[in-house]
């Protein structure tokens, strides 16, 4: 509030310093028109004095009055009188007359000091510049031509009007804040045509004078016409741009934003009724709007009065039946002020207007308020406030059907464990705090682009948006259930929550519906398999009908040896030479073609086939390693293993039968496996594996860091090669995540003395980027994809530049001094030697 109070003192002071410069310069055009008057010694007779006096008199009193803000502004005849006396006397008798009227005039009317002396200023001067303006014109007094006569009072007439247009018109401009140059330009037309008429009464006038005195009797009613007719055109125009203004300020008001109404009402209000500031205080809300002529100053609460002291024009904010009252309109005037009949019609109707626009705006904000609560209820759990499934799969399915999404998109099902008996033991309530609590911590523990939703009962989803890589779904989803592991508050009561978590990675065939199945499946598997996670994985997914009725085709190409394998190379970062090679099984359907795995291993592990099928890959598998070995590349060759076969306490003796049968050295096979519940946690799981490593065959843990595998296995499990799954190598280059976990499996790879095994290397920066990690292995298409074991046979004699069994050219020359990352050692255990035990 003190801004506005001191921009105001400012403005009236510079106000008096303008009007206090008129002042002094009429005083001197005073002084020096009395000094004149004296030495002439012809001070004029009285009955002239009294003409000149009255003339100016009633020059001033004939006026048209226009409002801007608080300040009434006349617009008189003065000029016409002034210049009429300058025809008839001497000019300083003309300026002091002039003076002398104008300050009888203002006293009788009690304007204020400042006002009164501005207008005897101006006016002082006004006379003072046409009468010298009308002497260096070359008029002569009781000269009849018309060259100097006519041109004569055309010049000073218009020396007199353009004086009193330059200094009336800033001080309008600094009193009421209006711009120059839209008073200026304001009427000008009519001002202009209107100074042309009292221009043609002045002529006139002296004229008579010099003609026939006694047609002066004419003069009054052609002065009263004009007067009459100007004051008409004036308030006609002033009508017309009222009406024009009220329509705009009311059509502005056709929004259904009460933000915009509000500040549309004010900022026109303070120019459609000319007010210094414009107050509208709505009823029932505390809620005050003020501001003035295109500004806003304030919307908040409803506090104290404005910043215009003065006058206030206050008006009810109720339609045109005056049944609804909406709030107050406050017309605030630095000084007094009376609405005119007019005035106070548009201020009707522009309130009604008002009234109708803040109930429709109140009406639709009440509507779109109930409109999102009923999207908000349609989208989100009513318990916890999360998003419940609808929303889930709308939000899904848009970030799935997105052409430029970044990154992977991946579900996670998440499913508390023995709810059931939180509910039937200590009742609902209890159980919808613990749900209550869930929520939190899986918001809590969300990232910015998560989705944390409820599909009901006591399961949870969260949409990953924007994963670096799939593998780092596994990591992400760890940390949404670590969230859970301290126990819960109910009731004074500590209740530990336990839950599985399944992940489908998109995208999937059958858009989020196709997803939110997958997390699914993931997550029961989890839970029949004891895990805490699991990924979704084709090749456990029962519901697909193609697999089922590929297990009834197994015995058929069991016993038609429809089973091959194809073999990829795995090669040393550093040289480039081939030091392994992974067996990888293929099915050879008669109708389908080559059929992935994926699709049909789970269902060999059903079918009682799974020993037959083990041998038939481990026979291909070695079979090729012999005949490696005799063309001069005794290469060891790896082969996965499924957890079922280690259940069998024959399988160490099938396998070691195969080596004998083959004359192959058992080190030359590597088992490669994957951790579930069973490989972890059974004793005759440890008896088979143990057995296998005392014999020399070596053991290699699969898919390392996805979740599969973990530090807990590695204290059961006396692996010497650890594999970094493919979705690391692949991400390493833009994810810190992925760059983590390869540095820490390779740093636990060094610390334990196991191999390290890079899979998906793809690319050089890739390979260089894996061996300056310390990284010494790796596989992947970079240096071959699987092929048969001929094919592998014949890549190998072939090497690359010349050097036979390599597949890459060597990172660095023979010499050539490499630095190792610190702590980097090379080796592994000695057959007998077991892991120390490691924490879970």
């Amino acid at each position: 509030m003190a801004a506005p109070t001191n921009r105001r003192t400012e403005t009236d002071r510079r106000l008096q310093s303008l009007v206090g410069l008129v002042v002094v310069c009429a005083s001197a055009a005073l002084v020096v028109s009395t000094d004149q008057l004296l030495a002439g010694n012809d001070p004029g007779n009285l009955a002239l004095w009294a003409a000149l006096v009255s003339l100016v008199a009633i020059g001033v009193t004939v006026k048209v009055r226009v409002r801007i803000r608080a300040t009434n502004h006349d617009i008189a005849w003065t000029e016409t009188a002034i210049l009429i006396g300058l025809a008839v006397a001497p000019t300083p008798m003309v300026v002091l007359a002039t003076s002398l009227g104008i300050a009888i005039t203002t006293w009788l009317h009690r304007k204020t000091t400042l006002k009164t002396l501005f207008g005897i200023g101006k006016n002082t001067l006004v006379a003072a510049v046409a009468g010298a303006t009308l002497h260096a014109a070359g008029w002569r007094t009781g000269d009849d031509l018309i060259v100097h006569l006519v041109l004569p009072l055309s010049v000073a007439y218009l020396a007199a009007v353009v004086l009193d247009e330059l200094v009336t018109l800033p001080v309008i401009a600094m009193a009421t804040g209006e711009r120059l140059r839209d008073l200026f330009r304001e009427d000008w037309g009519l001002r202009a045509a209107t100074a042309a008429a009292r221009l043609l009464v002045i002529i006139g006038t002296v004229f008579i004078l010099r003609a026939d005195s006694r047609l002066l009797l004419a003069v009054p009613p052609l002065v009263l016409s004009l007067h009459l007719l100007y004051s008409n055109r004036v308030r006609t125009r002033t009508e017309q741009q009222a009406w024009q203004r009220l329509a705009r300020t009311t059509d502005a008001l056709n929004v259904v934003d009460l933000d915009k109404v509000l500040t549309t009402a004010v900022t026109q209000a303070a120019e459609l009724f000319s007010a210094d500031e414009v107050e509208i205080s709505l009823r029932g809300t505390g809620r005050t709007v003020r501001g003035s002529a295109g500004t806003l100053t304030y919307d908040g609460p409803t506090g104290p009065g404005g910043t215009a002291h003065g006058s206030v024009i206050s008006a009810r904010l109720e339609g045109h039946d005056r049944t609804v009252d909406v709030g107050t309109l406050r017309l605030r005037f630095h000084g007094p002020v009376q609405f005119s009949e007019r005035e106070q019609y548009t201020l009707r109707t522009f309130t009604s207007a008002l009234c109708t626009a803040v109930r429709n705006a109140q009406a639709y904000a009440e509507l779109a308020r109930v409109a999102d609560e009923h999207a908000y209820a349609a989208t989100h759990d009513t318990l916890t406030g999360l998003a419940n499934r609808r929303h889930l799969l709308d939000q899904g399915s848009e970030q799935l059907n997105a052409r430029h999404a970044d990154g992977v998109t991946a579900l996670v099902l998440i499913d508390l464990n023995h709810f059931k008996e939180v509910n039937d033991t200590l009742g609902h309530a209890a159980g919808d705090q613990v749900l209550l609590q869930v929520a939190d911590r899986l918001r809590g523990a969300a990232q910015g682009d998560d989705l944390v939703s409820r599909l009901g009962g006591d399961e949870f989803a969260v949409l990953l948006r924007g994963l670096p890589a799939p593998a780092v779904a596994a990591h992400r989803t760890e940390a949404l259930l670590a969230a859970l592991h301290e126990p819960l508050d109910v009731d004074g009561m500590r209740i530990s929550v336990e839950a599985s978590g399944g992940i489908a990675i998109a995208p999937a065939s059958g858009g989020m519906p196709e997803l939110l199945r997958r997390a699914d499946v993931a997550m029961y598997q989890a839970k029949r398999a004891g895990q805490r996670i699991a990924t979704y994985a084709p090749a456990r997914d029962t519901a697909d009908l193609g697999r089922l009725t590929l297990g009834g085709e197994l015995p058929r190409a069991v016993a038609d040896q429809e089973f091959t394998v194809n073999f990829q190379p795995i090669v040393d970062l550093g040289t480039g030479e081939v030091t392994s090679a992974e067996a990888l099984a293929r099915w050879h359907h008669p109708v389908h073609g080559i059929i992935d795995p994926l699709r049909f291993l789970e269902a060999v592990e059903r079918s009682g086939l799974l020993p037959a099928f083990a041998e038939a890959i481990l026979d291909q598998a070695l079979i090729a390693a012999n005949s490696w070995r005799d063309a001069g590349f005794d290469l060891p060759v790896a082969v996965n293993v499924s957890p079922r076969s280690l259940l069998d306490a024959r399988f160490p003796g099938s396998v070691l039968a195969r080596l004998r049968a083959h004359d192959l050295p058992p080190d030359r096979l590597v088992l490669e496996l994957t951790e579930t519940l069973t490989l972890s946690q059974l004793d005759v799981v440890d008896r088979v594996l143990s057995r296998l490593r005392d014999e020399g065959v070596r053991l290699a843990l699969d898919d390392f860091g996805t979740g599969y595998s973990s530090l807990s296995l590695l204290s059961r499990i006396p692996v010497h090669e650890l594999k970094i799954d493919r979705s690391f190598v692949s991400a390493m280059e833009g994810s810190a995540e992925a760059a983590a976990v390869i540095r820490s499996t390779l740093d636990l790879g060094r610390s334990l003395g196991l191999t390290v095994v890079a899979e998906g290397v793809e690319s050089e920066p890739q390979r260089r980027a894996l061996w300056e990690l310390g990284c010494t292995a790796g596989q992947g298409h970079l240096f071959g994809r699987p092929v048969p074991a001929g094919t592998l046979l014949s890549t190998l004699h072939r090497g690359f530049g010349g050097r036979t069994g390599t597949l890459a050219p060597p990172l660095h020359d023979a010499g050539t001094v490499v630095r190792l990352p610190a702590g980097r050692r090379q080796g592994g255990r000695s057959r007998g030697e077991r892991l120390p035990h490691l924490p879970a």
